[in-house]
């Protein structure tokens, strides 16, 4: 069965066709990251009016051969931008009178792992880790999912991002961070939560604790602002507070419930560090981690059900606890 998935959750525009939820026939992304740089974060205005422009040509490039269904994010995500692919998925339906599935995108971005991957085997624990949202789901079958904790606040994603633009590094998050990273002593951050008996996750604390460490090494004074090693020492002790909490919380839920397999997913599974410290984890490449069709029309063929098209709309708040 082919499926072209659509993803517009947030400021990307993608499109693909997946063959029976594992062979990837095509994969589009139109990114607009660029474009956001010269704002400092995403504008969901803009980010909206630059997925209506692309989707037509983005999914028109994707679609190289015949597809048997459709697959689009209601949400979580930006209003704006799931209105565009929700509506224009709802349009090729009325006029191919294809099915089509509406998708939960946190909850498909484990599917990427699924992808040209037989390795896994169940039960698993799956850690879906992104700029929104920071997850553990036990999962004993590509069906049976069932949720054991996630973001109380800010999530991972979002912690990476706030602190790369107060040290400086623009919008480019996580990604700035990894590659300023340079081990020091300079710096000591709290872990949040990392030895509470949840499985829960809490950054906000984190990105407080980074804006007062910062104040102590910031001055007006152009001549006593933080050095470049300074930055790098921040970048160092942020990646690794980070890391340990998601690390410590994934082990713990393996051990807890005797899994197999552990799984990584979301724009944050692309950290080369968070790779590092759980080796045995299984990982999509890193074109697969950040927001993408694929994913979403693997989800579709696994776990998704078609559905009146009539009836489906774009749910910017839709749960991740199943």
């Amino acid at each position: 069965m082919k499926i072209l998935g659509i993803e517009t959750s947030c400021d990307e525009t993608a499109a693909a066709v997946v063959e029976d939820g594992v062979k990837v026939l095509s994969n589009v992304v139109a990114s607009s990251a660029a474009m956001h740089e010269k704002y400092g974060g995403i504008v969901p205005e803009v980010a909206a009016r630059e997925q209506l422009r692309c989707i037509i040509p983005t999914i028109n490039e994707a679609l190289g051969s015949e597809y048997d269904a459709i697959a689009v994010t209601v949400g979580p995500g930006l209003i704006g931008s799931l209105l565009v692919g929700v509506e224009t998925a709802k349009t090729l339906c009325m006029v191919t009178g294809k099915p089509l599935i509406p998708v939960n995108h946190v909850l498909a971005h484990m599917y990427a792992n699924f992808v040209d991957n037989k390795k896994i085997i169940f039960p698993a624990i799956s850690l879906v880790v992104s700029g929104g949202h920071t997850e553990l789901y036990l999962m004993k079958s590509v069906k049976d999912i069932t949720w054991l904790g996630g973001t109380l606040d800010d999530a991972a994603g979002e912690a990476f991002d706030k602190t790369a633009r107060l040290l400086g590094f623009g919008s480019r998050g996580g990604l700035a961070i990894q590659k300023n990273a340079k081990k020091s002593d300079v710096i000591h951050l709290p872990r949040p939560m990392m030895r509470d008996d949840s499985l829960n996750f809490s950054f906000s604390g984190l990105k407080t604790a980074v804006m007062r460490e910062w104040k102590k090494h910031n001055t007006s004074d152009v001549k006593a602002s933080p050095t470049s090693e300074v930055k790098s020492a921040f970048a160092y002790e942020i990646q690794e507070a980070i890391t340990d909490v998601l690390v410590e919380k994934t082990n713990r839920a393996a051990r807890k419930y005797n899994v197999k397999s552990i799984l990584l997913s979301g724009g944050v599974a692309a950290n080369t560090r968070l790779r590092e410290k759980l080796p045995q984890a299984i990982v999509p490449p890193v074109s697969l981690c950040t927001d993408n069709a694929v994913y979403i029309a693997s989800y579709a063929y696994f776990r998704g059900k078609p559905e009146d098209w009539h009836t489906i709309t774009s749910v910017p708040d839709l749960s991740v606890e199943i």
